[in-house]
């Protein structure tokens, strides 16, 4: 099915999607966060993550305290995975480290993960189409991973490469070289701004990116 009330956000690692997300939410809209369904499918999948990678990459949780709430607002069909509240959690740091050196142990990763996220992303856009109202996807690896063709619409926040870089090191605490490597990993942020629908500068500050995304909602609100 297509998702006619949906906007993706995307764009690349350092380009300002978190930002602009919050400020849509500031103005009422809601809000599918692929990276939130991720970092709790990667818990969710702790097992299998031992399993694969090894067991110094899981550490175990308190199941009685993660079951008093921290995942409720997650919806799943009855039956499904995701309903089980996650007895350990991955060490996303220490896991990045390994799967962003290694395109091996990347891809081992993105097949373990990617369809239990992309069917949560699914079933909440689901719930928020029958709404009949405007919303917005969050999917950072919209253009990399080619699974979401049921989204029309796509707005890219933009900076440019050396900017990406430079908030990169800022934000991870990376030398240069590093975080280069962590933004080459995506698609080029100039080919996503050519294939965007819309597109959202942040190249600038704060003051700007709020011009910038009301000027995006209303050339959503012309459409």
């Amino acid at each position: 099915m297509k998702f006619k009330h949906a906007v993706v956000i995307t764009g690349s690692i350092g380009s300002g999607k978190s930002a602009v997300c919050e400020l849509l939410r500031d103005r009422g809209f809601e809000i599918i966060d692929a990276d939130q369904i991720s970092h709790y499918v990667l818990d969710l999948c702790a097992a299998q993550v031992a399993e694969i990678f090894g067991s110094q990459y899981v550490v175990q949780k308190d199941v009685q305290a993660e079951n008093s709430g921290s995942h409720a607002e997650f919806d799943a069909n009855p039956g499904e995975e995701i309903l089980s509240a996650p007895c350990a959690s991955v060490d996303r740091k220490k896991l990045g480290e390994l799967v962003f050196k290694d395109p091996a142990e990347l891809a081992k990763l993105e097949a373990l993960l990617h369809p239990k996220i992309t069917a949560e992303i699914l079933s909440q856009a689901r719930a928020l189409e029958a709404k009949g109202r405007l919303y917005f996807v969050d999917i950072p690896l919209f253009f990399e991973g080619k699974r979401y063709e049921f989204f029309d619409k796509v707005a890219v926040v933009y900076a440019p490469k050396y900017t990406l870089i430079a908030r990169v090191m800022k934000r991870n605490g990376l030398d240069r070289a590093a975080a280069k490597h962590r933004v080459e990993l995506q698609t080029d942020i100039e080919q996503k701004r050519a294939m965007a629908d819309f597109v959202i500068d942040n190249g600038g500050d704060l003051e700007n990116l709020k011009e910038q995304t009301q000027e995006f909602l209303e050339k959503i609100s012309a459409e």
